[in-house]
């Protein structure tokens, strides 16, 4: 069984994101534990239950089912403290990382925390599992890691068309900066030619038993996902990869 560790922001990080990696963890027989800034219960961008406009463009109602599930875990009720990770826990009481996204203004403490961008790069440096999914690519390119590594995250397509369908009424809800993320992200890069933008994609996701329009970035121990419609499979992945590594340490170990 292996530990995977979720830093969270206090608020507005993506349901399907969160929920759907959490729920095919901890089916496979995985620990997840959560980390916020002080260890308070953290909780989703409640647009995304609700709709953002006129009921839509929310998460799925598979994703809010698992998010329901989750607000009553004990690991997410009473989360870490991110600063007591490195100090108190230390990374090496984790087999991987997961780094959600979500793209509403409370985002901001989790993107921008020097501490989750030193969390990870001491992940990176201790080459454990990491998958980053949306604007939780973010987090990687600034914490100084991506340079040489392939990655995709939300693409400037998608995040462009969101914000200019729904100004009218959401304002900035679907930019969180100035920068497009897509923009930051390369701007971390080696190569140009290590971003990957992925199939074009605005409304099919993929699910639970059909990934045919979900797409994954895969280097090494680094995984990468674009938007809620690859967190099945980004799940799935990192899944199989603990599987795979825990298996080779079996065989080592006997």
């Amino acid at each position: 069984m292996a530990k995977v560790l979720f830093p969270l922001p206090d608020r507005d990080f993506d349901v399907t994101e969160v929920a759907v990696p959490w729920k095919l963890l901890v089916e496979a027989g995985h620990e997840v534990v959560f980390a916020t800034e002080t260890g308070a219960t953290p909780a989703c961008d409640p647009l995304l239950i609700t709709g953002v406009v006129f009921g839509l463009l929310g998460a799925r109602d598979e994703p809010i089912a698992f998010y329901r599930e989750l607000e009553q875990a004990p690991a997410f009720v009473s989360p870490l403290a991110w600063s007591a990770v490195p100090n108190a826990c230390d990374v090496g009481a984790f087999d991987a990382l997961f780094l959600a996204g979500g793209h509403a203004q409370g985002m901001k403490q989790y993107l921008g925390s020097e501490l989750v961008h030193a969390l990870t790069h001491e992940f990176f440096a201790a080459k454990k599992p990491i998958a980053a999914i949306c604007h939780g690519a973010l987090v990687a390119a600034r914490a100084g890691v991506l340079a040489g590594r392939r990655t995709t995250c939300l693409p400037k397509y998608m995040e462009r068309s969101a914000y200019l369908a729904t100004f009218w009424r959401r304002g900035r809800y679907y930019r969180t900066y100035p920068a497009y993320v897509e923009d930051e992200v390369r701007a971390a890069l080696t190569s140009p030619e290590h971003f990957e933008r992925g199939p074009r994609e605005l409304s099919k996701r993929g699910t639970r038993d059909d990934d045919s329009h979900a797409f994954v970035v895969e280097d090494g121990l680094y995984m990468s996902a674009r938007w809620p419609g690859d967190a099945y499979l980004i799940g799935k992945k990192l899944v199989a990869l603990l599987a795979t590594r825990e298996s080779r340490q079996n065989i080592s170990a006997s």
